[in-house]
């Protein structure tokens, strides 16, 4: 049987673990609270939890990366203790940062110290000039891989204990329940979405389709229409119209999520991260910060076709004003003999482009040359509302 000491010492333990578990739920329902109404992509949160994890776990400086839906790429979410923009253009994956491979593939807590330059991508080995004790705790929920956050403490620093891991763990966890919780929120969104396009094209069936339908065939009879016939005809024609304005006023496509970048760091991160693309920005002009997202949005779609459809030797991204209007225009050669069709991808860009009253022309305009073409008239106050 145990010694009254080794039940003390094991009592003992489990009130420390359970106690750190209790003070990170407690700091996370207090970050959590703070979060703004309705903000799905402030990185506000992220920052504040980064500031939790270094004042609950003693850590000198901590960051956040996670998997971002909408750039479709990890990138760094929120920091403390330094400037998060660094890493805006960061290509980052389990195989540059080895510490957080293992934190994910075995779902715990990872420290190493000493030299940090085989643990962190080479172009980040100058945040560590000395010797520290960095730490990775994994963001997993429901078996899915979210993101991790690293922490570090200067040698001087004692190594994390037990209450420490128990404590960074369960913050990891945490982290992970709330951007889950976000991704469920937005693929609702997305449904709901989905939804109203339904009852938009059964309305437009049901409704002015039905009528048009009935004009043509009284339209297609022959001899002459009688002036009852006529009358007939021209009020369904209205009626059809009318019925056709309001269904347009209506939302026709998800508008884009809002990002943390600009259009000119993403040409930047993508030239980056696909240097067999050849993509360059000739002439990238201002852009209203209303249509960031679209046309982050459209640029990424265009880049994506160029690869998987042609062969390119260079993608070239132009923004300008044409006449009072946002023009983006992403053009690729290597297209092969004849033009292609647009994937689905362009069709959805398309839509997202009409929420801002803009629209998405895309085509092979030369041989062997492919374009895709954004305009969005802008307002009095050089906004996308015109």
């Amino acid at each position: 049987m145990a010694s009254a000491d080794e039940r003390m010492s094991s009592g003992s333990s489990a009130d420390e673990r359970a106690s750190a578990g209790i003070d990170a739920l407690e700091l996370f329902v207090e970050v959590l609270s703070q979060a703004e109404p309705g903000s799905e992509t402030s990185d506000s949160f992220y920052d504040r939890l980064c500031d939790a994890v270094c004042r609950l776990a003693h850590m000198r400086r901590a960051i956040i990366f996670h998997y971002d839906s909408t750039l479709r790429r990890v990138r760094a979410a929120g920091a403390y203790g330094m400037d998060v923009q660094q890493f805006a253009s960061a290509h980052v994956t389990v195989e540059s940062a080895p510490i957080a491979a293992r934190a994910l593939r075995d779902d715990k807590v990872v420290e190493v110290e000493g030299d940090m330059s085989d643990q962190v991508p080479e172009a980040y080995a100058s945040l560590f000039p000395e010797p520290v004790r960095l730490v990775c705790a994994p963001m997993r929920a429901g078996g899915r891989a979210i993101g991790v956050i690293l922490a570090d403490r200067l040698m001087s620093s004692p190594p994390l204990n037990e209450s420490d891991r128990r404590m960074l763990w369960t913050l990891g966890k945490a982290a992970a329940l709330a951007s889950v919780a976000r991704i469920f929120a937005a693929q609702f969104e997305n449904a709901r979405q989905l939804e109203h396009r339904i009852d938009l094209a059964r309305e437009i069936h049901e409704g002015v389709i039905q009528r048009l339908f009935g004009v043509s065939m009284a339209l297609d009879g022959d001899g002459e229409l009688p002036a009852p016939a006529r009358e007939r005809c021209a009020s369904e024609t209205q009626a059809a119209l009318s019925e056709l304005r309001a269904a347009l006023q209506r939302p026709l496509g998800r508008a884009p999520r809002a990002t943390q970048t600009t259009l000119a760091a993403e040409v930047e991160r993508l030239s980056s991260a696909h240097p067999e693309l050849g993509i360059a920005g000739e002439s990238l002009g201002a852009v209203p910060p209303e249509l960031e997202p679209l046309a982050q949005s459209i640029l990424r779609e265009a880049v994506r076709n160029a690869g998987k459809h042609a062969q390119p030797s260079r993608v070239e991204v132009r923004v300008r004003d044409a006449d009072g209007a946002f023009v983006l225009e992403v053009a690729n050669d290597g297209v092969k003999r004849g033009a292609r069709k647009a994937g689905m991808g362009l069709r959805l860009a398309a839509l997202e482009a009409l929420q801002s009253g803009g629209v998405v022309e895309f085509g092979e305009r030369e041989p062997g040359r492919w374009q895709v073409r954004l305009v969005v008239p802008l307002g009095p106050n050089g906004d996308g509302d015109g």
